[in-house]
């Protein structure tokens, strides 16, 4: 792209001016005519839209504060589990793209839709490990991957509708970047409810399911480590995907996951490490940054999906109880097969 000089151009204005003023009055009096009847011009707009924790829209911010793992010195719940209960949404994008985030669908036909500007002024890849941000597939896997990308927009077949248009679960780990969820605790359980499912982590100890039993979420088993919620995932179906970009992970998977909370209880650092012999050719790493949603926020059609409550009760309530539209199933079929006769936007 060409760049604008200021300096150069202001210069060169000025000089043109001059000899107009003292060649030809008449002239500079019509073109000034013309002048106060031309439209304002524009504003520049920045090469990337400005984002704002909070604010509207899906994507919240670029970059993101690791938090490590530590002592939990915030409030804890009746049975001494760190108090992590509320709203919470990932800060950085949906699950157009999983690698990435804020990249928009590949091959989206729409050009509208394509992510502007180079790579590295979006936020990094959800792979935080290898360093190359892509998942390590087997040859295989990673065929079945690209087929799935390049027949997303021309669905010919089943297989090519992501699970989410039939209003199934999200699975391990797009649930955390499908729109904003609501996390609640309970001796011995801490609870995720999602858009499309809801995911029980189990921390008394018990085992985890028979082998043949397979679950869209999987069956997780958890502790706690001071801020940090450790959880152990078997069980899964294998059938979920990682995001509109078509990743999954097999039935034969395991994924290791660690929840780190900041203790004043704003945001949280997931982490895991999914393995799976069979897909992979060797485990990786996913991060995902959250924020929790407060009754201070403005609510958000995509992260806070919540109403105040109409409360009627004589005790004051310290906030207001925000009651979520919706949980049981949030069908989604933008971006499935419309391009069969969809037009680009112009």
């Amino acid at each position: 792209m060409t760049q604008i000089n200021p300096g150069r151009s202001a210069l060169v204005s000025g000089l043109a001016i001059s000899v107009m003023l003292t060649a030809a009055p008449s002239l500079y009096a019509a073109d000034e005519t013309k002048k106060s009847e031309a439209p304002a011009a524009k504003p520049a707009q920045p090469a990337t839209k400005p984002l704002k924790l909070g604010g509207p829209g899906i994507e919240q911010e670029r970059s993101f504060p690791k938090i490590v793992s530590g002592k939990w010195t915030g409030p804890k719940t009746a049975d001494g589990q760190p108090d992590v209960q509320g709203h919470w949404s990932n800060t950085i994008a949906n699950h157009n793209n999983f690698t990435d985030p804020q990249g928009g669908i590949l091959n989206d036909p729409n050009p509208n839709r394509v992510a502007k500007g180079p790579r590295e002024e979006r936020a990094p890849s959800r792979v935080s490990d290898p360093a190359d941000g892509q998942v390590p597939f087997q040859p295989w896997a990673l065929e079945k991957v690209k087929d799935f990308q390049a027949h997303f927009h021309d669905p010919v077949k089943p297989e090519y509708i992501e699970p989410l248009a039939r209003c199934a679960p999200g699975g391990i780990p797009k649930s955390l970047f499908w729109h904003g969820y609501e996390i609640s605790q309970y001796p011995g359980y801490v609870l995720f409810q999602f858009n499309s499912g809801t995911r029980i982590i189990h921390l008394d100890g018990k085992p985890h399911l028979p082998e043949n039993i397979k679950l869209w979420n999987g069956d997780s088993r958890g502790h706690w480590e001071g801020n940090t919620l450790v959880v152990d995932v078997t069980n899964q179906n294998g059938k979920a995907l990682f995001g509109r970009s078509g990743e999954f992970i097999s039935e034969n998977g395991h994924i290791q996951e660690r929840y780190i909370f900041s203790n004043d209880g704003d945001r949280y650092t997931y982490e895991a490490v999914l393995s799976d012999p069979t897909v992979y050719t060797r485990p990786f790493t996913v991060t995902v940054p959250a924020r929790k949603w407060t009754a201070k926020d403005q609510p958000n059609g995509w992260h806070f999906e919540v109403e105040p409550a109409n409360y009627t009760g004589k005790v004051a309530l310290k906030e207001p109880i925000l009651d979520q539209y919706e949980r049981i199933c949030a069908e989604n079929n933008g971006g499935f097969g419309l391009v069969a006769a969809e037009e680009p936007k112009k």
